[in-house]
């Protein structure tokens, strides 16, 4: 018996499937206002997605590299709670649904599942996509404002990914203190933008201000060590264009890296990286060169020689986001 597909490769043929015939040019208007709204940094009252063609045109800008870029801010958060997985799920202004897609991906397994959007359009479309995935089709699309009036029901994980930069001050913090009150574990992905990055750190804070402990990236659940103003804390995924991403967004590249920021914090203590690599790798002759976050609230450059034997040969393997050492070099 064949093995299913894996959720990534279920998602992009569902979209395919979906958005077959969109027209190009009502795609590619809709996506340039959708560029404005998600890059912009003034908050809105309303949903960015208003209707159905914004919708589909959204599933084929962003529901790829959201995705991936959640995905990756999970396999962080799983690798810092071994043996957890959460047995229910709610993702805060979920739109089409792309992190219940990561989350499913990171831990198989049907789950109770429910998707907040105040957008009854992005609703419909995620419930169409979400057909199929055999484990997310008992999932429960409700629409809810997303703001201080935003109650969550009690459960393991809340996901908030990409929403934060649609709301106000006010409005973020509420939504922040909900999933605090309300779950076990909480993952906050913004854009890896300086603006995106000073959104996750204001929500780092009131998760520990909660009681939280980070679990991922950072190695600790102090002050973060980079001063603002001068860099900003981001990570990449590296996304697939499908051909009609290629044509709604206007690239030419089978691929392209999707930068982001996150943080995921749990109410239990987690298992932290012993240090996380905070940029892109330099490999030179004979040494790579590894910019750190470390447990003692730093930042260090560590260069690994060819004398280090494994550790740099998993030096020359390892990249950015990723905990260093890996435990098979440790």
């Amino acid at each position: 018996m064949n093995a299913p597909p894996p959720p990534a490769d279920t998602l992009r043929s569902a979209l395919a499937d979906l958005l077959d015939g969109l027209p190009p040019k009502a795609a590619t208007q809709a996506v340039d206002r959708l560029i404005v709204n998600y890059r912009g940094t003034t908050p809105t009252h309303t949903p960015v997605l208003r209707d159905r063609s914004d919708v589909a045109a959204y599933a084929a800008y962003r529901m790829p590299a959201t995705f991936e870029a959640v995905s990756a801010a999970l396999d962080a958060f799983a690798d810092a709670v071994p043996g957890w997985a959460p047995a229910g799920h709610v993702d805060v202004g979920g739109g089409t649904g792309a992190a219940t897609w990561a989350v499913n991906a990171t831990w198989a397994g049907a789950r109770e599942v429910t998707v907040l959007d105040w957008a009854e359009p992005a609703l419909a479309l995620g419930r169409e996509i979400a057909a199929a995935n055999p484990e997310l089709t008992g999932a429960t699309w409700q629409r809810s404002r997303i703001g201080a009036a935003l109650t969550i029901e009690s459960t393991d994980l809340v996901t908030v990914s990409y929403v934060l930069g649609e709301l106000t001050e006010d409005d973020r913090a509420s939504v922040v203190d909900a999933a605090a009150s309300a779950a076990q574990a909480v993952v906050v992905v913004e854009p890896g933008t300086p603006d995106g990055y000073a959104r996750v750190l204001a929500a780092r804070d009131r998760l520990i201000r909660a009681g939280f402990h980070v679990a991922a990236p950072c190695p600790h659940s102090a002050a973060c060590p980079i001063v603002p103003g001068e860099d900003w804390c981001h990570f990449s995924a590296r996304v697939a264009r499908s051909s009609l991403h290629r044509q709604v967004k206007g690239g030419s590249l089978p691929y392209e890296d999707e930068k982001f920021s996150y943080v995921a914090a749990t109410r239990f203590p987690p298992s932290p990286a012993p240090a996380r690599i905070v940029r892109r790798p330099q490999i030179r002759k004979g040494q790579v060169l590894l910019d750190l976050c470390e447990p003692d609230e730093t930042l260090r450059r560590e260069t690994v020689t060819k004398r280090h034997g494994p550790l740099y040969r998993a030096a020359r393997a390892t990249d950015w986001g990723n905990a260093w050492p890996p435990p098979e070099a440790g």
